[in-house]
């Protein structure tokens, strides 16, 4: 289970370091999303769902690396 998780682990670690800009992409997203929820009254407008939906966006971008074929 371990080497499993290493070899998805590198090969994530592995498109991350190829793609720089959508490395940026996705950790910029998930770091809109962590703030809006340490400063949610300061946002406006359903600021939990934006919170939601930019972590999900980010997690489901750490992910992608897993089926891509690069």
């Amino acid at each position: 289970m371990y080497k499993q998780y290493q070899r998805a682990r590198d090969k994530v670690h592995k498109y991350l370091r190829l793609h720089p800009n959508y490395n940026a992409w996705v950790h910029v997203a998930a770091g809109m999303g962590f703030g809006i929820l340490m400063t949610y009254p300061m946002v406006g407008i359903h600021p939990i769902r934006w919170a939601v939906a930019l972590l999900d966006f980010a997690t489901i971008a750490h992910i992608y690396p897993l089926i891509a074929e690069d």
